[in-house]
């Protein structure tokens, strides 16, 4: 069915890239002014061109977005525990572990696959001090509730915005809830810079704080007031950042798109369940995750063989559950009684191909072969 494409597979994501020819004039600006890193022109003009794209108000870019979970939790000062989900890349609990705190995992909301936010005041304790939510494949989590929550026990939160490009919820981007969003600019991601991620900020005081903490906490020549990193982003990646801005909209209207066809094409296969459409708000359909029923003919992971034989590489995302890695799993909170929901999603996920570029043929090719 994907004869044609054997020799060009489908992958789940693929960097969107612009002609060469496009690049080469920022490359010459960069060579000409010897600035490769260290807050140089390109790097100030893309932060303040995705403020203004975004509609935040601070943000400050780094080298990638793990480097800028690591650091937003420095910034802040968090300790202890923080409640988080089960159901995110690694990297998420990861920073925390980076940090010496403790992630708490809380299971997930069965129609978004967010942070559910009723599981939340249950696994606080005297120790927590933040809420780790994650805007899973671009879908805004519940952030009234989750400030509520946050408000009322005095809690911190910092959204792992990794997905969230462009997402707006309740006619304002999503990237102004909680203390802090991070972003990601990973080459598979809806927006990319290569490598590179940023953390959006409320005031000009903490991405000051945050500036510095970058570039190994130096606030002049030889003043040094924290124990920061070396998560600067270069004018490289600063300057492709400002060439992918152009396209970014061109991007979205084409993942949405292909969005639609698969949820069209997909309606009536038994077994096989879309996640719920945006609704009201505005997604960058950043991913296609289906769930593979009990009730389809096929197993989940023999879907995925399935695919992968015919050159279409989807990803089980997410599987395994980050609680079942064994740098977690002994956790109190990774016991799999706690986290049905999310053990469930893990088990069921496949994630279909969503990219610019994908062709109606190829959209459905893949449908075929899930429809059968």
């Amino acid at each position: 069915m994907m004869g044609a494409d054997k020799k060009r597979p489908l992958y789940v994501t693929q960097p969107v890239l612009p002609p060469l020819a496009e690049f080469m004039p920022y490359l010459e600006q960069i060579w000409d002014s010897k600035w490769l890193t260290n807050n140089g022109p390109f790097h100030r003009q893309f932060e303040q061109a995705l403020c203004d794209y975004l509609g935040v108000k601070h943000i400050a870019l780094f080298t990638n977005g793990t480097l800028a979970l690591v650091t937003a939790l420095q910034s802040l000062r968090i300790t202890g525990e923080v409640i988080t989900t089960p159901y995110s890349f690694v990297a998420t609990a990861h920073s925390l572990l980076w940090n010496g705190i403790r992630p708490v995992f809380v299971d997930v909301d069965p129609v978004t696959l967010n942070l559910d936010p009723d599981k939340i005041e249950a696994a606080i304790t005297p120790h927590t001090t933040a809420i780790m939510p994650v805007h899973c494949y671009g879908c805004p989590c519940d952030v009234v509730r989750i400030q509520e929550i946050a408000d009322n026990y005095g809690l911190r939160v910092i959204y792992d915005a990794a997905h969230a490009f462009g997402v707006q919820s309740q006619g304002e981007s999503v990237l102004n809830h909680g203390d802090l969003s991070i972003l990601s600019f990973h080459a598979t991601k809806v927006f990319n810079t290569f490598e590179g991620g940023a953390i959006v900020c409320q005031d000009a005081k903490t991405k000051r704080h945050i500036d510095h903490l970058k570039n190994f906490g130096f606030v002049d020549e030889t003043t040094v007031v924290a124990s920061g990193i070396n998560g600067k982003m270069s004018e490289i990646n600063a300057a492709f950042g400002m060439l992918q801005l152009k396209g970014i909209d061109a991007a979205l209207q084409q993942r949405q798109t292909i969005d639609a066809r698969y949820r069209k094409g997909l309606a009536g296969v038994t077994g096989i369940r879309c996640l719920s459409d945006a609704g009201e708000d505005v997604v960058n359909h950043s991913y296609f995750p289906i769930m593979v029923r009990p009730d389809y003919p096929l197993s989940r992971d023999a879907l995925y063989h399935e695919l992968s034989d015919h050159g279409i590489y989807a990803r089980r995302y997410f599987y395994p559950l980050i609680s079942d890695f064994p740098m977690y799993r002994g956790m109190p909170s990774a016991a799999h009684a706690n986290l049905p929901v999310a053990r469930e999603a893990a088990s069921q996920v496949i994630c279909l191909p969503i990219y610019p570029g994908l062709t109606d043929e190829q959209i459905e090719s893949v449908i075929g072969l899930i429809a059968g």
